[in-house]
């Protein structure tokens, strides 16, 4: 039996599992809000051209009007001042769209605390119980944030999410094997990551590394810790920092 037949085998009968791990996207999907004097990103929305009338009376069909960043979305390395001569998202190795992902589950620690910051002691002692982090693979930062997704004012959280500290981004970026991070909360960074030093430090070490980013990601109460697989392809938009983006996982069940 051939590779492919039996990963659709195993996908069909059960024994692969299919979660989704995307946000549905719609006018009510929570958008980051940055603060004057900086311009912001537009909400989703859906602009009617036909639907089954006489603009088009066997078609419904519609425009899309959204951010790149908009909902579970891919950053893109030239998303980020520090990655600016990097991959744009229609750059991005395919191949590097399916990897390994494994689950750090600080959910526990967030719900105490919802500045909460993953630190490098937290990861090691996470290796040391797990195994090492998957090279080319997804680190998946669960912190129980999806639980808030469904309203704007809770998900934002007046800027107090979790994130990870600027020691962990610059030694995930530099250290590790991992070729990108993904989050549960609006960004990669930690709400208050404008006031640290660098600014936005997940954006500015992963991005500037070459590295990618997945947000606003949900179900990873789903995934166990290692062994997962998970595919993320973006709109391969010419010149684009990012892409809203169906992210699933495989697990082996």
């Amino acid at each position: 039996m051939s590779v492919l037949k039996s990963l659709v085998d195993s996908v069909r009968g059960g024994a692969i599992e299919v979660v989704d791990l995307t946000a549905p996207l719609s006018s009510e999907t929570p958008i980051l809000q940055l603060p004057e004097p900086f311009s912001n990103t537009i909400r989703f929305s859906l602009e009617e051209i036909s639907n089954y009338d006489d603009r088009g009376p066997a078609w419904y069909w519609n425009d899309i009007h959204t951010g790149e960043h908009t909902g579970t979305h891919f950053d893109a390395p030239v998303h980020w001042v520090t990655g600016r001569d990097g991959e744009d998202v229609s750059q991005v190795p395919p191949r590097s769209l399916i990897a390994p992902a494994v689950v750090l589950d600080f959910a526990a620690e967030a719900s105490k605390d919802p500045d909460f910051l993953l630190g490098i002691d937290h990861v090691k002692e996470w290796e040391r119980a797990n195994g090492p982090l998957p090279d080319g693979g997804w680190l998946l930062y669960r912190t129980g944030w999806d639980t808030r997704s469904g309203d704007q004012d809770d998900f934002l959280n007046g800027s107090h999410t979790p994130g990870i500290s600027v020691e962990c981004a610059e030694w995930l970026a530099a250290e590790t094997p991992i070729a990108g991070l993904g989050v549960e909360t609006v960004g990669t960074d930690a709400g208050a990551a404008h006031s640290f030093t660098p600014p936005f430090p997940c954006h500015s070490f992963l991005l500037g590394a070459g590295k990618y980013g997945l947000t606003q990601l949900r179900n990873l109460d789903r995934l166990p810790a290692t062994g997962a697989v998970v595919l993320a392809p973006p709109l391969p938009i010419v010149g684009g920092s990012g892409s809203p983006v169906r992210v699933l996982a495989l697990v082996e069940r």
